[in-house]
């Protein structure tokens, strides 16, 4: 009777193992698809924060290039750069750049540029460690300042100003935060040397391209 009821006892565990291993799974698989469909829908509006709907009628998430590494991106890692789209013809272009001397680090931008050489918008990609309330202001949320590129150009604004007013330029820097600013002008700046050096491969990338781009600017 002992021997039986240990080997009933042994089987409801191993039953019991089995289903709460199974629901491991189950809840596993979907979170992971609901974790990747979230941030899916983040990159999605963060895109549209600086490349205006009305700009395209395409998904910006399924229209791609990878990007080599470049001195002009700020970085030596292959990045996906987002094309889009109205009526099938480019419009416009999304880099993700870095700006490695921050005060507290790199700081990662997604910058969009028109197939005219503007600014579109360009947006803080979190995290960064900047200063609490005072090199944070590169974010929205904390200031208007990252704004200020909004329509800017190569042809609009000379090379010179493109700096924070205590380098002789025409940005904007933070009270008792210059180096934030400062980085981040830099690789706005070159963002757009960038595009402007490869605009003729990048804005004719096939739809839903994911082909590398070859760079004519500066390797890294």
């Amino acid at each position: 009777m002992i021997g039986q009821s240990v080997s009933r006892n042994s089987i409801i565990l191993g039953l019991f193992a089995i289903a709460t291993t199974g629901m491991i799974v189950l809840t596993a698989n979907l979170t992971r698809d609901r974790i990747a469909e979230e941030k899916a829908n983040a990159l999605s509006r963060s895109l549209l924060d600086v490349m205006p709907a009305e700009r395209l009628d395409n998904k910006l998430v399924e229209d791609q290039v990878s990007l080599q590494g470049d001195a002009l991106l700020g970085t030596d890692k292959a990045l996906p750069a987002y094309i889009a789209r109205k009526s099938g013809e480019p419009t416009g272009v999304i880099l993700q750049v870095s700006a490695p001397e921050g005060y507290g680090g790199t700081i990662n931008l997604l910058v969009g540029v028109s197939s005219t050489g503007e600014i579109t918008g360009v947006r803080v990609i979190p995290p960064h460690f900047e200063t609490p309330g005072l090199g944070d202001a590169i974010e929205l949320q904390k200031s208007k300042w990252i704004l200020s590129f909004n329509g800017k150009s190569l042809q609009n604004t000379a090379e010179k100003n493109w700096h924070v007013k205590k380098d002789g330029g025409e940005f904007d820097a933070f009270t008792g935060a210059t180096i934030t600013p400062r980085a981040v002008v830099d690789a706005v700046h070159k963002a757009l040397l960038y595009v402007d050096q490869n605009k003729d491969t990048l804005l004719t990338a096939p739809i839903e391209g994911s082909s590398p781009v070859e760079e004519t600017s500066h390797g890294s």
